[in-house]
């Protein structure tokens, strides 16, 4: 008798030793492990890669004649027909300098499909006023929410118009102006081809 209740204690603790590692096991299964530091340096900066498009990059492709991209402005159609940079089309985020339009969700979404559809195979790079500016992050999150992936333009309007020298390199300030690559009207305007100093380089690491 004392056997069996030997038996059947061990039994007991083996089960529950058994039972309480298999819950280790399967929470282990279901909590994903925080990632290191590296890691999320690393899924930071292939982000930004895959996001961001160089401004120098735009204007060497402008220089160039390149058509493999359509850039959009998302600012008011008031602020794009005062000025825009040539090339660029209307796709407004705001209905004008003061109003936001994030409510017209379905308008935006539907224009940018239609973009897309007559431009097959084209990169799609947004800007807005500045870089601190959240109107294009907020556009490209909403735009990924329904399957529609587009880039960003590493500078807005304003550096773009008023701050040339911040992001174009020194000797290139004299040789290159900003008027050049602007456009006013309702029209995107053409850019013009040239043959403009340029630091981007060729290969993995051009601009």
């Amino acid at each position: 008798m004392n056997q069996i209740i030997k038996i059947a204690i061990l039994s007991a603790i083996i089960g529950a030793v058994v039972g309480s590692g298999a819950t280790f096991t399967f929470q282990s299964l279901q909590k994903p492990s925080k990632p290191t530091e590296n890691e999320l340096i690393k899924e930071f900066y292939l982000a930004e890669n895959a996001a961001h498009v160089s401004p120098h990059s735009l204007r060497r492709s402008m220089d160039k004649g390149d058509q493999n991209y359509v850039l959009v402005d998302l600012r008011s159609p008031q602020e794009y027909e005062r000025e825009h940079i040539i090339g660029a089309v209307s796709i407004s985020a705001y209905t004008d300098p003061n109003t936001s339009a994030y409510q017209e969700k379905d308008r935006i979404v539907r224009q940018f499909r239609e973009l897309i559809e007559k431009n097959p195979g084209k990169e799609i790079i947004t800007y807005c006023y500045s870089m601190p500016c959240m109107t294009g992050r907020k556009i490209g999150k909403m735009l990924a929410e329904n399957d529609i992936y587009v880039k960003t333009l590493g500078i807005g309007w304003n550096e773009w118009r008023h701050f040339w020298t911040l992001w174009n390199h020194e000797h290139e300030w004299k040789t290159v102006k900003p008027e050049d690559y602007i456009w006013k009207g309702k029209e995107p305007g053409v850019p013009t081809q040239r043959e403009a100093p340029s630091p981007c380089g060729e290969g993995e690491f051009a601009c």
